[in-house]
């Protein structure tokens, strides 16, 4: 199967995940706000937060594999894959009990911190523990399928089978919920839906992959770069959950708490919306690079970066314009926390721009492992972020702490556009520099007429109706820009898109 298909199919697959994910993420925290508050929103949301920072005694395990397997899976070497798959498992078991260590002390000490006069801190403390127990599981059960199928392109499967236990934990928060179940009691059934998803996960790669044998003498050596890979997933830990820890510990707040999540859900639904369009494509071009094709990783880098971009400038363009609306027809009803914060809502779409702008590059860092080279300037980032939400927190709250984060991605983002083109494609820096002003160029030109113009909608159709219509105004001025300054990608892209399409037909 060609590369291009791969992608095809992973980002199908990818793009129904998404879709229901997103859809998903605006109907549970609705229901948890109209049934147990602000509060218990928030206090969840904490929790969730503090434990995903546990995953990082995975130690870079999943980078490092997915890395190493690259070659023999393109080799068809069958020993070396198993030495591989062997060790990963071996070093997930190790990782999974210091998991549930470090979970059952976030249960003892969590509610003597937290007050809340909803739960007792017997039952914030359960509540903890139950919602370890789901990252537990991705130790013991699914993590070691997961780094094999990645490696191989075949994230599809993966997704496929989240969308099974997406659909089965909402089915039951929903219908538990409706029937005011206790937080603690819903949350403790609910997370009996991962079964699914290792089930799946296990009947696919017994199948599909006849040869794998977690009995192969461990080949450590080759994840030898988990932990330089570990600083990447610091990165990632601090990006998304230094806010949430921010809140808890300085502002001591849950439904502020509150508050983020329901911005984040916004802009969490729209990075996972734009994650369809890199699905796999990290094992693709690590493939590339694997083989030492430098002409075809130049070509096709090329036409993602353009791509990317330009998708990445219309999905901006409307939420800047339409966040702020949602969220106030989102929260409507809802008296307990103040969800109206116009200054919130702009950084956080600045951030999320921010956040993606880097992503063709730093997909490039993982694709070729380049994971201890990076590590200084991941630290620099990551401390970048919570310096600066420490220090910003305390005068302008939550906005505070998002100030932070954007200056932590404008940082990244200036370095990775000198790194990549240095060390990885050896392209020039000039042609993505102007990727990204135009970008910028193409929001300001979106935003011009609506300083004239100003809207409310005060409906979901109405603001569906308003976001299409920022969004047809926003594709016009993007394929213009385009036509003028990068025509020789865009008619790569076309072609690219169009061999794919004849070959179908």
């Amino acid at each position: 199967m060609s590369r291009t298909k791969q992608f095809l199919y992973n980002s199908i697959s990818t793009a129904m995940m998404q879709i229901i994910t997103m859809v998903v993420g605006f109907i549970i925290p609705r229901v948890m706000l109209d049934v147990y508050g602000s509060e218990i929103n928030g206090l969840v949301s904490s929790i969730v937060q503090f434990i995903s920072y546990f995953n990082l005694v995975e130690a870079g395990i999943s980078g490092a594999a997915i890395y190493a397997l690259y070659k023999p899976l393109a080799d068809n070497d069958h020993k070396t894959i198993n030495g591989i798959v062997s060790a990963s498992k071996k070093f997930y078991i190790q990782s999974g009990y210091i998991f549930v260590s470090l979970t059952i002390g976030l249960a003892v000490f969590y509610p003597f911190y937290i007050k809340t006069n909803q739960l007792s801190p017997v039952y914030v403390g359960l509540m903890v523990l139950i919602l370890g127990v789901n990252g537990a599981l991705e130790f013991f059960t699914l993590a070691k399928y997961r780094v094999l199928l990645s490696a191989d392109q075949k994230t599809y499967v993966i997704s496929l089978s989240s969308i099974l236990q997406i659909v089965v934990n909402t089915i039951l928060i929903v219908v538990l919920a409706h029937f005011k179940v206790n937080i603690v009691l819903l949350r403790f059934v609910a997370l009996f839906s991962i079964f699914s998803r290792s089930a799946i996960l296990m009947i696919y790669c017994k199948s599909k992959y006849k040869y794998l044998n977690y009995k192969e003498t461990p080949n450590k050596q080759a994840l030898n770069k988990r932990w330089d890979a570990l600083y990447l997933q610091v990165l990632g830990a601090v990006h998304t959950g230094t806010p949430v820890v921010l809140i808890t510990l300085i502002l001591k707040d849950l439904k502020l708490v509150s508050v983020y999540t329901i911005f984040n859900m916004v802009i969490a639904g729209i990075s996972g919306v734009l994650s369809i369009f890199i699905s796999g494509l990290s094992a693709s071009f690590g493939d590339v690079i694997a083989r030492g094709e430098l002409q075809t990783l130049q070509k096709t880098y090329q036409e993602f970066e353009h791509s990317y971009y330009n998708i990445i400038t219309i999905v901006y363009s409307i939420t800047f314009l339409t966040i702020m609306p949602f969220i106030n027809i989102y929260t409507k009803g809802i008296t307990d926390a103040n969800y109206n914060i116009p200054l919130v809502g702009f950084l956080f779409v600045l951030n999320g721009l921010l956040f993606n702008i880097k992503t063709p590059q730093g997909m490039l860092v993982i694709s070729a492992g380049m994971y201890k080279e990076t590590k200084w300037q991941t630290t620099i980032q990551g401390a970048i972020a919570v310096i600066g939400g420490i220090l910003f927190a305390p005068f302008f709250g939550i906005a505070g702490i998002l100030m932070g984060s954007v200056l932590s991605n404008l940082y990244r983002d200036i370095d990775l556009m000198f790194f990549i083109p240095h060390h990885v494609t050896h392209l020039s820096v000039k042609k993505s520099a102007l990727r990204i002003l135009r970008i910028f160029a193409c929001i300001f030109f979106v935003w011009v007429p609506f300083f004239f113009i100003h809207i409310t909608p005060q409906s979901y159709l109405n603001w569906a109706l308003f976001a299409g219509g920022i969004g047809i105004y926003t594709i016009v001025v993007v394929l213009t820009l385009g036509l003028i300054f990068d025509r020789v990608e865009m008619k790569n892209v076309i072609r690219r898109f169009s061999s794919i399409v004849g070959a179908k037909k």
